[in-house]
């Protein structure tokens, strides 16, 4: 029996993401937009100040086992949170999206892994001021759409891990796409062990920052400007051999692509999230604002947007809901249908955002209105994690 009934306990943490969305994380995030340097937005007071309290409310660390010191939600829970912040602002929420990368890992891949969970973990979950920050880095300048070429073994990551004394050392850089880059104090690092086998010749490493690693300064991006995305660097940072979390095998595409499942949906929430808010506040200005002796939403050009925004919102959820069921039946998910579910949001999320600036006209592209800031926020979905162009090249392959 098909039931959308959430239980008392959803209910109550929805409601919690849903006040904290509003009250606190889209005043902050407005705030941040506005500054013109992309450095000072991650050293500001603001994003500090919001990234701590949503790490006290335990939004870091919703899927990390409760045993281990997270919530252990599960991700049809988590689903209705990310969605209730993404209507706050999509940056922030994003940045806790990313922030549990690494301890989340060790705790899926080593849970048995007793000294792994009391460094990485636990005290990851045990933070209330948002400092311990991580994040995972795959994409380099020249390995992009190409980090799911798992068939030519000409291609391969150029960042390298090389046996050094019951030590690994890790040198290259990843992009400046990496989420949380430049403020993460623990990396998920994708790098190169065996060029010969191409992109599954890779490892999966635990690499702290230290004075071998660098972090780049923020991208100076058009839209989600509070999430910081930078360049990594690793000039020879050294790493105990045992924080290779996975070793090159034929199981490297199945890892990665579980990595890529858990990240379609959540940004296809975000997406959601985003069409929720340029909806609410379209809707609300419509009916307030006046032309031809009535609301403009009683005029059927206007309420015609606002019907295939709504269509669009509930089709995205129904879809994202169900690839979050089936990530709660089975730790891989299912790639194609969390493919077709982010594509399917991001895209009508950039649709909607532009339809919904439509509506107010002039006061559309002002800065008075949120929505114009909706409207380059929602370009940077249909690009995030992989663009939807290469997620569906993917997704049609396991049709």
């Amino acid at each position: 029996m098909i039931d959308f009934s959430p239980t008392r306990q959803q209910l109550e943490i929805q409601g919690l993401a849903r006040r904290f969305a509003r009250e606190v994380l889209r005043p902050a995030e407005i705030a941040l937009d506005r500054i013109a340097n992309p450095d000072e937005v991650f050293t500001s007071a603001i994003f500090r100040d919001v990234l701590a309290q949503a790490f006290e409310l335990g939004f870091g660390k919703m899927g990390i086992r409760e045993e281990f010191g997270g919530m252990g939600l599960d991700p049809l829970t988590t689903a209705l949170v990310w969605e209730e912040l993404a209507v706050g602002g999509i940056g922030i929420t994003a940045t806790l999206l990313a922030a549990p990368v690494a301890p989340l890992f060790v705790s899926v891949l080593a849970p048995d892994r007793k000294d792994m969970i009391e460094r990485f973990v636990r005290p990851y979950c045990e933070d209330d001021t948002g400092a311990l920050i991580t994040a995972w880095g795959s994409s380099e300048g020249n390995i992009g759409s190409d980090g799911s070429n798992y068939h030519d073994p000409s291609v391969h990551h150029a960042t390298r891990a090389t046996s050094d004394g019951g030590h690994w050392r890790i040198d290259g850089e990843k992009s400046s796409f990496v989420s949380n880059g430049g403020i993460a104090d623990l990396f998920l690092v994708f790098a190169c062990v065996d060029p010969s086998k191409g992109i599954p010749g890779s490892g999966v490493f635990l690499v702290p920052l230290g004075e071998k690693v660098q972090r780049g300064n923020a991208l100076d991006k058009i839209g989600m400007r509070a999430l910081n995305q930078a360049a990594v660097a690793f000039d020879g940072a050294r790493i105990p051999a045992d924080y290779m979390l996975v070793p090159p095998s034929e199981n490297y595409p199945m890892i990665h692509n579980a990595i890529k499942t858990v990240g379609n949906i959540g940004v296809g929430y975000l997406a959601v999230g985003l069409m929720r808010a340029a909806y609410e506040e379209a809707l609300g200005y419509a009916k307030q604002r006046v032309q031809f002796g009535r609301p403009i939403v009683e005029h059927e050009a206007i309420g015609f947007r606002f019907f295939e925004c709504f269509q669009a919102i509930e089709a995205a959820r129904g879809l994202l809901w169900k690839a979050s069921w089936t990530l709660a039946q089975s730790a891989l998910g299912d790639l194609k249908l969390s493919a077709a579910a982010r594509v399917f949001a991001t895209n009508m999320a950039m649709k909607h955002t532009v339809e919904m600036v439509q509506v107010l006209g002039g006061y559309g592209i002002s800065k008075e209105y949120g929505l114009e800031k909706y409207m380059r926020d929602a370009k940077l979905l249909q690009i995030m994690d992989a663009t939807n162009e290469v997620m569906a090249i993917k997704a049609i392959a396991m049709l």
